[in-house]
């Protein structure tokens, strides 16, 4: 080829000059078919490879009817939870032939919709969203678009959709009685937010817990802080408003918090060890995420685990045979948990 030749992309028609056959033999053999033998098969590709060549993604969706691809729309990036699933779900799509898009909607629901409309424009061939509150338009237009989409982690009030769950309140059972088990007597749950399905369902797990162990009202709280994690202004604000929580906490004789996710109890910790007021630490803590065995991080932490692989596996398994055309009524797919103990049940 000249140096202007270089300066395009390489087509069939090139690939069939170089090997002297025709088109659309070329065409088979790049895909595989069998009516060309693998000795052609094999000259051609090599062929291919050596002139750069790289197949037409929009060329092969047009004759398909595909694009083999899939759009996750999540939170946001800086919290490792949704880069844990991002990275299995884009394993497990690899396997089945598909990529996977992501698209970030902070938990806003207009963003959120915005975000929908997007995967729609792409072509995506189905959507795992993990809604927001509010996630109802966004849902709607997913049916509306005719996309096999498939939820993940949070489900809604009605079972309008395949979702696939972690059991919210039997982990938070677990995180709650081990850290009674552990001797503790006064407990705290404490969130950052009120998510969408999980915060009720822990809550629940919570007093469960506390009304199995028989603790009085009066020796549990729960405490929800509205925090904006990508906002330092209210980061610090967040910050002042949980070192008096756990000043008010240490005052009262609280031993024990239970912590929604784990970076927010990785962050209660840091703020614990900066406050002489609280040193030497006065709680045990117990979270939720198990982020310790996909993340190092300096602090151990007790924590609630789920198969994070095991869900993109199930979640590409359940969205591709929507994708190819399976109509049975939607379901709801709950994963079992696990309490990891690293020893912050007890003060360190």
């Amino acid at each position: 080829m000249t140096k202007q030749d270089t300066a395009r992309r390489v087509t069939l028609q090139d690939i069939a000059r170089k090997t002297g056959f025709s088109v659309n033999t070329v065409s088979h053999a790049l895909r595989n078919k069998q009516d060309i033998s693998e000795e052609t098969r094999e000259y051609i590709k090599e062929t291919a490879k050596e002139l750069g060549y790289t197949g037409n993604q929009i060329a092969r969706s047009l004759r398909s009817g595909r694009t083999h691809s899939i759009a996750l729309i999540l939170g946001n990036m800086s919290n490792p939870f949704y880069g844990s699933i991002a990275d299995c779900l884009q394993d497990a799509a690899q396997v089945k032939g598909y990529t996977l898009t992501i698209l970030c909607s902070r938990d806003e629901p207009e963003l959120e919709q915005r975000m929908v409309e997007e995967a729609i424009a792409r072509c995506a061939d189905g959507v795992f969203l993990i809604p927001s509150k509010g996630s109802e338009l966004s849902i709607a237009r997913l049916q509306e678009a005719k996309i096999p989409f498939v939820l993940l982690f949070r489900a809604t009030e009605q079972s309008v959709a395949d979702c696939i769950v972690c059991d919210d309140e039997n982990g938070a059972y677990l995180a709650t009685r081990h850290l009674i088990e552990s001797g503790k007597r006064k407990l705290a749950y404490i969130a950052n937010n009120d998510i969408l399905y999980s915060s009720k369902l822990r809550q629940q797990g919570f007093l469960r817990a506390c009304d199995e162990a028989g603790l009085p009202a009066e020796a549990r709280s729960i405490h929800i802080a509205a925090r904006d994690f990508l906002s330092e202004r209210e980061d610090n604000a967040w910050r002042e408003e949980m070192t008096a929580l756990l000043l008010s906490l240490k005052r009262d004789g609280y031993d024990g918090i239970f912590s929604f996710c784990d970076m927010e109890a990785w962050q209660l910790m840091d703020i614990i060890g900066k406050c002489p007021e609280l040193t030497p630490n006065p709680f045990g803590i117990v979270s939720f995420d198990n982020l310790a065995d996909v993340l190092s991080f300096p602090l151990p932490l007790c924590s609630i685990s789920y198969p994070f692989k095991d869900i993109a596996k199930r979640g590409v398994k359940l969205l591709r045979s929507r994708i190819h055309g399976d109509t049975t009524p939607p379901q709801t797919i709950v994963t079992p948990v696990e309490l990891i103990c690293r020893e912050s049940c007890r003060p360190i």
